[in-house]
């Protein structure tokens, strides 16, 4: 039985106080009365999270946490005490310790922090830590161009946000490459440019070329359809004015309008003619 992760377990015993969950190995863990639904039966199949509980004892839940062993996420700090500071976990009878030993900051309640979910093998309990470059891949990234990752927002920079990678590495979306609203602990989809020699990775938000392109000549057909089939703004409109209505560089919004273009759904001019509403 896997502490901190899902777990598929079946109900071996129903009892007053819940039900016993049983796996493959006949280890039982104990799922409170609060989480049984009127239709489960001796034999269903759950798909449940199982941690410790106050005690130290192992305790099955069909609540869903804001991460699992393993994870980066952002978690609000609950409270404070001699002992550290503990999250907002997302289930109702645990919150996640971050010990002073492992915050970067003083941890303050009310404010959120990143912080990686992980199970101490000295104790025997899932803790957090917010220094999180202990836990990342320290072997050289084999990323491919332009391959598809997930990236998790950590930090606003001046050259953008840095972020971590696939759970692994740290990455950097570049300030010039944002066109879209972008917060801490943002989970986003991105593509990678390439592995720095210092083995960080630098990602753009923006999709593969024709994708991207594709999308955006959809988005301008359909603003001209909403605006009665025109628009003021070209290919020589103000980078500025172009990325505040469609999210997107001028360059892209030049191939966009070209392709629309090649493909005779728009005339270009003084101003962007829809050919056919």
């Amino acid at each position: 039985m896997n502490i901190g992760q899902y777990n598929e377990l079946r109900i071996n015993r129903i009892v007053d106080f819940g039900a016993y969950l049983i796996d493959d190995d006949t280890h039982e863990v104990l799922l409170p009365k609060r989480y049984l639904t009127p239709d489960m039966k001796v034999g269903d199949v759950i798909n449940a999270f199982v941690y410790n509980d106050s005690e130290n004892r192992p305790v099955a839940t069909t609540e869903v946490p804001r991460a699992v062993v393993g994870d980066f996420a952002l978690m609000r700090v609950k409270a404070v005490n001699k002992v550290g500071a503990f999250l907002d976990w997302g289930l109702v009878a645990k919150d996640l310790l971050v010990p002073f030993s492992e915050q970067r900051v003083d941890m303050q309640a009310g404010r959120s922090y990143i912080v990686h979910v992980y199970l101490d093998q000295a104790s025997g309990r899932i803790v957090a830590s917010a220094k999180l470059a202990k836990f990342l891949n320290k072997t050289e990234p084999d990323y491919y161009h332009r391959q598809r990752v997930e990236v998790l927002v950590v930090q606003r920079s001046d050259l953008g946000y840095r972020v971590i990678v696939n759970n692994e590495h740290w990455g950097q979306i570049y300030q010039n490459e944002t066109y879209q609203d972008i917060n801490i602990g943002d989970r986003l989809t991105a593509f990678v440019k390439q592995v720095r020699p210092d083995g960080k990775v630098d990602v753009t938000l923006a999709k593969i070329e024709k994708m991207r392109i594709d999308d955006l000549a959809d988005r301008i057909l359909d603003y001209l359809k909403n605006h009665g089939g025109e628009m003021t703004l070209t290919d020589k409109s103000d980078p500025d004015d172009i990325s505040k209505a469609f999210k997107c560089s001028k360059k892209d919004f030049k191939k966009a309008l070209g392709q629309l273009y090649k493909q005779q759904q728009v005339t270009l001019g003084d101003t962007v003619k829809i050919v056919n509403i």
